[in-house]
């Protein structure tokens, strides 16, 4: 059975939150995939220390999905990483988190709150193209399918996969995998021991 969204993800966005502002926002028209009661699943069982994981759109205001959510995290060097951010609240292993924002489009992806500001994905993006996020942080793509070649859920589908140089709390890099109909479909965390933690991501609803 699929768990809703691996909390580990939501949990990782908030530790690298900032309030600065890029000058590039999304276009396009609101997705499906950013209403609010949406719930999204990652693979069953537990991963990377994580389990027992709940999240869903619990507010769309103003082209802003806002998503919360809960898990058991035993992995420490995770509990160590969200323990440096004051909006993770730790509880022995029990982990809270609200109010991650992304603006989720026809056009794309963008983190509001939560992650790094700025574009994450564009779906008519190039291999090359670049986000600029602030404090240094750029996402860029780095590749792009021209075939079905990425396995997910039980199918191949075609991918843009986006890179971000984090380097911050613990996380050394980001990796994204987005596909133009069912939105953001992977994210991979690699520490900064080397270690990676990589998440299926499905949502229960996809753009037209």
């Amino acid at each position: 059975m699929k768990k809703k969204i691996s909390f580990l993800v939501l949990s990782l966005l908030i530790i690298i939150a900032s309030c600065s502002k890029t000058g590039e926002k999304l276009g396009g028209s609101p997705s499906p995939i950013g209403e609010e009661g949406v719930t999204f699943s990652t693979s069953s069982g537990t991963i990377a220390g994580v389990s027992n994981v709940s999240a869903s759109v619990t507010e769309l205001k103003g082209g802003v999905s806002s998503i919360s959510g809960s898990a058991v995290v035993t992995n420490p060097v995770i509990k160590n990483i969200l323990s440096n951010h004051p909006e993770a609240q730790i509880n022995g292993n029990n982990v809270t988190v609200t109010d991650v924002e992304f603006r989720i489009t026809t056009e794309g992806v963008e983190s509001v709150y939560g992650l790094q500001p700025g574009i994450i994905v564009k779906y008519d993006a190039k291999v090359g193209d670049k986000y600029k996020v602030g404090d240094g942080i750029t996402r860029e793509v780095v590749a792009r399918s021209t075939d079905n070649d990425y396995f997910w859920g039980g199918m191949l589908i075609k991918v843009i996969q986006v890179e971000e140089n984090t380097n911050k709390f613990g996380v050394k890099k980001i990796t994204y995998w987005a596909n133009h109909r069912f939105g953001l479909v992977g994210m991979e965390f690699q520490f900064d021991d080397n270690s990676t933690a990589k998440f299926p991501i499905f949502a229960s609803a996809q753009n037209n």
